[in-house]
């Protein structure tokens, strides 16, 4: 680690990558405090280049000062330790819900809806909810519980004033547009009728500001609908197409990780009796940065590839997949996918 970071002083022990822009990275890791080592975050800004530092300056303090207003709420990671660029805040044990897909999970949404509530009386609007992403899925006993994660844009308010107001209210309408995608039944009349409502201001930004958004994340190669990098909207269909192209390969199902050189990388699970040699030499200039060769891709009841689960074990987060598996013959493919995993280069025992 760089001088930014020397307050940490040999505390943290770096784990996995968990995402990696031009405003920060973020490692899963390990910090040591007075009562032992405890799993945590940690986002730092040394690695960002010069012409971004200025705003991710900006995005910084907005999460560090949340996360402070946050802490004594239990619906947010708690901010463990900050310095001069760096932040670490507390481990929490759920899943991405875009990995989850809580499908007919209603008590989650009711969960979310309540620390949601706890986010706007404290004076907090996220801002940020529209991301799958930054909604977590912890199981509690037999109950799923929600926690909200990734404060960079949260404005914290001490007047309820209007733009407040509207705030909480795009905030709310956000965790809606998950609800009606993973249990539509479950919306109420109001419900239905605020996701037809879109405030003045979510209709400028979507008219002006978002179109330069995506035009200005996407021309810097880090963005997709869930934030997992343009390379995987550009190359990863490509690299499938070719791949199905081989009359041994069966199917295959590429998941994106970070990577600490590349932002993104891309791993291939290929379904076939080739070996990935030959695959790789078939596949020509465009390739993954990993290609692992199964016998069985994980499927659910309808035959449709968990992805979810290949993204995480790609990822390295192998810890966050025993929930989602379903059978035991799952657990077995899971396992020996697991057991021959190629991305080695970030890995922690967690």
């Amino acid at each position: 680690m760089n001088g930014e970071l020397d307050e940490l002083g040999g505390r943290w022990h770096s784990g996995v990558v968990l995402k990696r822009d031009v405003f920060s990275t973020i490692e899963r890791g390990r910090l040591t405090t007075d009562d032992g080592e405890v799993d945590a975050v940690l986002r730092r800004l040394d690695e960002v280049p010069w012409w971004s530092r200025p705003l991710a300056y900006v995005l910084f303090r907005r999460e560090l000062r949340a996360l402070a207003v946050a802490r004594p709420l239990g619906v947010a990671p708690p901010l463990l330790l900050s310095g001069h660029g760096f932040l670490v805040r507390g481990w929490i044990d759920g899943v991405p819900l875009h990995i989850a897909k809580p499908y007919g999970d209603a008590g989650y949404f009711r969960s979310a809806k309540r620390a949601l509530r706890t986010l706007h009386r404290a004076g907090i609007a996220h801002n940020d909810l529209a991301k799958e992403q930054n909604w977590l899925l912890a199981q509690s006993g037999e109950q799923s519980r929600a926690f909200v994660t990734d404060f960079q844009l949260a404005g914290c308010f001490r007047r309820r004033g209007l733009l407040f107001r509207i705030a909480c209210y795009d905030d709310l309408r956000h965790l809606l547009k998950h609800k009606r995608r993973y249990v539509p039944g479950a919306l109420s009349a109001a419900e239905r009728r605020m996701l037809g409502r879109k405030t003045l201001m979510n209709r400028i930004w979507m008219s002006t500001g978002k179109k330069l958004y995506y035009a200005v994340t996407r021309g810097l190669n880090f963005t997709d609908r869930e934030g997992r990098g343009l390379r995987f909207v550009r190359d990863a269909p490509a690299i499938a197409a070719r791949l199905r192209a081989h009359p041994k390969v069966r199917d295959v199902a590429i998941a994106p990780y970070p990577d600490r050189r590349a932002g993104t990388g891309l791993y291939a699970f290929v379904e076939t009796s080739a070996s990935d040699g030959e695959l790789f030499d078939f596949l020509g200039a465009t390739r993954p940065e990993h290609l692992q060769v199964v016998d069985t891709l994980p499927r659910n009841a309808q035959g449709e590839v968990r992805s979810e689960i290949l993204e995480l074990v790609a990822m390295n987060q192998l810890d966050l997949i025993a929930p989602l598996i379903k059978t035991e013959a799952e657990r077995d493919i899971v396992g020996r996918i697991v057991s021959d995993r190629r991305n080695l280069r970030d890995r922690f025992a967690f």
